[in-house]
């Protein structure tokens, strides 16, 4: 059901029946490593390429989540999935590998609740009776195709972020145990006129405030109704953006309750600058922590609002500003 203009609500309640989350060695390291599903043991995966190992992260988190929920591959009616590689091949060729109906999405790295949204809408509409959604990203793939290869040992500012190298998949059902999808609100681009792809949470963090402001007006729901309200890949930089735009709004929300995946998913001393960021950073947060939370009831109700810059290396080329969006997602158990 439409409310407002910008909010799905779900009366259905999907189910997110299963999720897997997977994690390279680096993110091992990090502050939710009990999380992961799988983490390896190496960035190459054993694979020829860093885009080749990103598909195979895809594929593993896929299976794992069809298997922790006692289905086979040909019970899965879509796989939605996103990523940063160009033609988010990432997701394309897993899907290839997975044979099951494919919707591909490129929020960049807000594609992690964007693929959750739209998999809640087919379930909640009839359209679907298990789906697949998530997103990655690999840290070695989106350097070199955004920034430039690590072997050039270029240097970074101190607001510039670390790419999760990881994958996270949720397995969204019409029936069964597990945490519900209740709500989704679809954030619309805003550009704040920033250009410097090394400071991407200062150009995300307007967006990722207009969407919760919208989520909670159209809703109507109390500014403390939810355990904790996070953003995606705000890293600090952004996060504490978003703290003075929430006040500049007259916005109170609750501080105690808010906090970023880019601030949780790794340790203070692992030295990100400003935190991760990528889409395998909601997406691994969520599908990994989050879940594992809700399952063992220290939360109950949260909003994941995962935030992309929609930018590409040609548009950073020709000199264009960043555009930025961010997707909410309310998931209770």
């Amino acid at each position: 059901m439409l409310q407002g203009r910008q909010t799905w609500i779900f009366n259905n309640n999907p189910v997110i029946l299963s999720s897997a989350a997977v994690g390279g060695p680096f993110e091992g390291q990090g502050n939710i490593k009990n999380d992961f599903d799988k983490i390896y043991d190496d960035i190459w995966l054993g694979q020829e390429s860093f885009e080749k190992a990103e598909r195979k992260m895809v594929e593993d988190a896929c299976d794992l989540a069809i298997k922790k929920a006692n289905l086979k591959k040909d019970d899965i009616n879509f796989f939605i999935c996103g990523d940063l590689l160009n033609q988010i091949i990432s997701s394309s060729f897993s899907a290839r590998t997975l044979s099951v109906p494919f919707l591909g999405v490129f929020g960049a790295c807000s594609s992690s609740m964007e693929s959750l949204a739209i998999a809640s809408m087919l379930i909640e509409s009839n359209h679907a009776k298990y789906v697949l959604a998530g997103a990655s990203s690999h840290n070695a793939g989106a350097e070199k195709q955004y920034r430039y290869p690590t072997e050039y040992g270029g240097q970074k500012p101190p607001t510039a972020q670390w790419t999760v190298t990881g994958a996270g998949i949720g397995l969204v059902s019409y029936m069964g145990e597990g945490p519900k999808v209740t709500s989704a609100t679809i954030g619309k681009v805003i550009d704040m006129g920033l250009t410097d792809p090394f400071n991407m949470g200062a150009a995300m963090a307007p967006a990722a405030v207009d969407t919760i402001e919208t989520h909670f007006k159209e809703t109507e729901r109390p500014l403390d109704y939810y355990d904790l309200i996070l953003t995606g890949d705000l890293g600090n930089v952004g996060y504490n953006i978003a703290l003075d735009l929430f006040k500049k709004d007259n916005f109170n929300i609750p501080i105690e309750r808010y906090n970023d995946c880019g601030l949780i998913i790794y340790k203070q001393d692992q030295n990100v600058f400003s935190g991760g960021s990528g889409c395998g950073c909601s997406a691994t947060v969520t599908y990994g922590h989050l879940i594992n939370r809700l399952k063992r009831g220290e939360i109950k109700k949260i909003l994941v609002t995962a935030t992309g810059a929609l930018m590409s290396p040609m548009s950073y080329q020709q000199k264009e500003t960043i555009p930025c969006i961010a997707h909410a997602v309310s998931i209770e158990m």
